[in-house]
């Protein structure tokens, strides 16, 4: 099993990660990736960059050093009704976007179940990742979610930073073997902040490979594969300009 591209990264602009995207996408290519998306918080976070920064993102390069890049960003959930911080002027200009339950931000509490939340967020179309769903210990229906995201062509995250943590594996676990079940889409990615953790998949490579998971149902495995999923999902962004 071999993934070729990483597409929840952060850069400086967010003020709790510490590379450049350059630095991203040299680290990237140095690994043997083909595709990086730059997914930086969104401005409900504390020292997230400014609206401007997901307005400007044209100005990035579709190719830098040889490794493609996506313009994206990590929306934080801010409520159970599935609102998210950013409008739609600002959502239909990104290549991806990943939605994630930070609970600092988060309008609920951590013993609700948050079933809702996630089934609410799926109906914006703008999103396409659930980012780490088994972070933090929310409660949710898997069944209900993941089915949900079958039906939405919504992708659940392997995210590399939460499987690491013992606390979380085993919800990672249990999350995943729904989607197993159910041929529900994922993505792996690193949710690097530092440079030097860009594309470091062994250990969810090994996690998957574990589980018998479906080598077909990852978008990401390389960038043919994702760039087709999100053309899919939207027709109104110019992949190659």
């Amino acid at each position: 099993m071999k993934i070729l591209t990483d597409i929840h990264t952060h850069t400086m602009a967010s003020a709790h990660a510490y590379s450049t995207l350059t630095e991203n996408v040299n680290a990237a290519r140095g690994k043997g990736l083909e595709l990086i998306a730059m997914t930086n918080h969104c401005p409900n976070m504390q020292e997230a960059p400014h609206l401007w920064h997901f307005e400007n993102m044209k100005a990035i390069p579709r190719v830098i050093n040889g490794v493609k890049v996506l313009r994206g960003a990590e929306l934080n959930i801010l409520s159970q009704a599935g609102d998210v911080d950013l409008d739609e002027n600002h959502l239909k200009r990104l290549d991806v976007a990943i939605a994630s339950i930070h609970p600092s931000l988060f309008d609920g509490k951590k013993e609700d179940d948050q079933t809702k939340t996630w089934l609410n967020v799926m109906e914006n179309p703008y999103v396409d990742i659930l980012g780490h769903t088994g972070r933090n210990g929310f409660k949710f229906d898997h069944e209900a979610v993941v089915k949900k995201a079958v039906e939405k062509n919504v992708c659940i995250e392997v995210n590399c930073l939460t499987i690491k943590n013992s606390e979380y594996r085993q919800e990672c676990k249990k999350i995943i073997l729904c989607c197993k079940k159910h041929r529900a889409k994922i993505t792996v990615s690193s949710d690097s902040h530092f440079w030097n953790t860009i594309g470091d998949f062994d250990d969810a490579i090994s996690f998957l490979s574990e589980l018998d998971f479906p080598e077909e149902l990852i978008v990401n495995r390389n960038a043919q594969t994702i760039i087709d999923y999100l053309k899919n999902k939207k027709s109104h962004i110019k992949f190659d300009s």
